[in-house]
């Protein structure tokens, strides 16, 4: 079931539109990865959600129904631009970000305790904003948006000036929230971070939805039926073998006892005799197909060639 879905959302500034006739559904639970270039409208969108300006035309619905300004203390939204007071101490701005999200004192003051301890940063309570290095202040803010345990939490490029280690900390953390029964709007650049965290994704270019689905099938879907062949024998042999059968694109040089070719096979049907036909003339190792990265159809898409 979709905890919220978008239906032709159109939102123009001036001569501008920045969303042209947007539809998508985030399904309850996921990872959902909103993706595009700077520019395509994934911030006009995340705004829309969080009623901080709405759309011109199109709806949004949130747990089956439209949304309504009350849905927002459902939602936990960190966004791209940060900041936090510098001249307040660390624990007590984060108490009155949770108790604006509803949080008695009490049960905020037990929550940021777990969460400072956990993210370790829990001797930095009495210490003034402007102490905190870029990292700790985003941990921060992270924590205050997930501290009241919102329905959906949206991160606008939440691992932006955090080093290998902190990031894969939010990860985890991400990911426990989905187990957890949270859905997450995930938008960003990193096409790495989609592959690892995101379930689905909506691509959006020039204000429009251009590819939506779940990562795992539009990575096979825009598959160019490429593969890599592993083998031991000879190569002039096997490329004698399977110049009727499909291209050969390239080879690679000889590692370990094997040696491996780049195939593209045009037909689907035809996989199985390439595969008969390696097997016949050389001892194979590995036969697998290549699929693509998210990254190279998020290019692809962009410049229009998908």
């Amino acid at each position: 079931m979709d905890l919220l879905t978008a239906e032709h959302v159109t939102k123009r500034y001036a001569r501008h539109t920045a969303l042209d006739d947007v539809s998508l559904a985030i399904p309850r639970g996921s990872v959902y990865g909103l993706l595009g270039p700077n520019g395509a409208g994934k911030t006009t969108l995340i705004r829309i959600i969080n009623r901080i300006t709405a759309p011109d035309s199109g709806r949004v619905f949130f747990g089956g129904r439209e949304i309504r300004p009350d849905d927002v203390a459902r939602i936990g939204y960190l966004p791209e631009e940060r900041g936090l007071y510098k001249k307040m101490k660390v624990g007590e701005q984060a108490l009155f970000f949770a108790r604006l999200k509803g949080l008695s004192r009490r049960d905020a003051t037990a929550r940021l305790k777990q969460w400072f301890v956990k993210f370790g940063i829990e001797n930095w309570w009495d210490k003034k904003v402007e102490e905190l290095s870029k990292g700790m202040a985003q941990k921060v803010q992270f924590i205050v948006t997930v501290l009241h345990e919102p329905e959906l939490l949206i991160f606008d490029e939440p691992f932006s000036g955090f080093d290998p280690i902190n990031a894969n900390l939010l990860k985890e953390e991400i990911l426990a929230l989905r187990d957890k029964g949270a859905t997450v709007i995930f938008s960003t650049h990193n096409m790495s971070s989609v592959e690892e965290i995101c379930d689905h994704i909506t691509l959006i270019n020039k204000s429009r939805n251009i590819l939506s689905g779940r990562v795992d099938d539009i990575r096979r879907r825009h598959g160019a039926n490429i593969f890599e062949v592993a083998y031991r024998g000879e190569e002039s042999a096997l490329r004698q073998a399977l110049a009727d059968r499909c291209e050969i694109l390239e080879g690679a040089a000889e590692e370990s006892l094997y040696r491996t070719l780049k195939l593209h096979v045009e037909h689907d049907d035809e996989v199985r005799g390439v595969i008969a036909a390696v097997n016949e003339t050389v001892e194979l190792r590995s036969f697998r197909e290549i699929i693509p990265s998210m990254n190279d159809i998020f290019i692809r898409a962009v410049n229009g060639i998908l």
